[in-house]
């Protein structure tokens, strides 16, 4: 495997998370993959570069008589059964993690690609969530599976009781957003980054909801879907409990999926079936146009500066600077 299959492994993609399964082990099993692929790819020949004089038959000669000639043999020193796999390990960064009992989109970065996920922190850029809860019960953990803390009645929660909520909840978020935006509401400057929806806060925050609203309310069932920043899965379990608070019951979380990290959907996600060679470094290359435009377009719209001609906007392949410093083993 030469220079070309680790050039197409520079960049971001993402996998889909099943529920049960910690972010470490997810990056371990893509890390195992790769390496697979990689050593399964057919190996160049051994060079001819090695001159040896070899005892043989004297040419044209009927006489048994021995002489020594010069030969050309392979250089066995290269040779994958002798120097082992040519890879044995990668360096793969992960993007906002997952836990353990959450499921959905999760980031991950090979090569230069991790840099990248400086700049999608950077960013400050949204997620979507789907959270389903479950009324009429409290736990200590806030999830399904934790110790009962209470149990109450839900027949008075509606819909309208719901919406209503959502939205005191998405108001005061949004005023929260604002503040941390750090952004003089009066300018210029404001009046753009409110159109264009990136209003966003400029460094590190509490949790905050930039959109919530209701899929599916069939008690003691509901579903919510959650646009936020700066989250964690167990935030959005307390959100439920919180919900429920405010609807004069109680409420635990049965399910947090994340359907997007900022430009990565369901949809780009690989299934586990796809965590291979050829599906990341597919995935890898359909994905490099979009990143690198939408990288541009947040960063320079928030920093208010244009990239320097160094930063990795466009996935040319790696240097050979980056080739040592991205791959272990080679």
């Amino acid at each position: 495997m030469g220079s070309s299959g680790l050039a197409r492994l520079q960049g971001l993609f993402a996998v889909y998370k099943p529920p049960g399964l910690k972010w470490l082990h997810v990056r371990e099993t893509v890390e195992l993959q790769l390496l697979k692929g990689l050593n399964a790819e057919k190996a160049p020949a051994p060079e001819q570069r090695r001159v040896r004089f070899l005892l043989g038959p004297v040419e044209g000669s009927e006489e048994k008589k021995l002489t020594l000639t010069a030969t050309s043999v392979p250089t066995l020193s290269t040779h994958r059964l002798v120097r082992g796999p040519a890879f044995t390990s990668l360096k793969i960064g992960v993007g906002h993690r997952l836990d353990a009992q959450a499921s959905g989109v999760l980031v991950l970065a090979v090569g230069h690609g991790r840099r990248l996920l400086t700049d999608m922190y950077d960013a400050h850029l949204t997620k979507d969530y789907t959270v389903r809860g479950l009324l009429g019960r409290a736990t200590d953990n806030f999830c399904e599976d934790g110790r009962l803390v209470e149990k109450t009645t839900y027949d008075h929660v509606t819909r309208e009781m719901l919406d209503r909520v959502l939205a005191v909840i998405q108001g005061s978020h949004q005023k929260a957003l604002v503040m941390y935006s750090n952004l003089d509401l009066k300018s210029q400057e404001a009046y753009e980054m409110a159109v264009q929806g990136v209003v966003r806060p400029m460094n590190k925050s509490p949790m905050l909801i930039s959109g919530i609203r209701c899929l599916h309310f069939a008690p003691p069932e509901f579903l919510l879907e959650v646009q936020c920043m700066h989250e964690t899965q167990q935030q959005l379990r307390k959100l439920v409990h919180e919900v429920g608070l405010e609807l004069k019951s109680t409420a635990v979380c049965v399910q947090v999926r994340r359907t997007r990290d900022g430009f990565f959907r369901l949809d780009d996600a690989l299934l586990r079936t796809r965590w291979d060679l050829h599906s990341i470094q597919d995935a890898i290359q359909d994905a490099a146009p979009r990143v690198a435009a939408e990288l541009k377009k947040n960063l320079s719209l928030r920093l208010g500066h244009q990239p320097s001609a160094g930063q990795a906007w466009a996935f040319k392949g790696p240097s050979s600077t980056l080739e040592g410093e991205s791959y272990a083993g080679q």
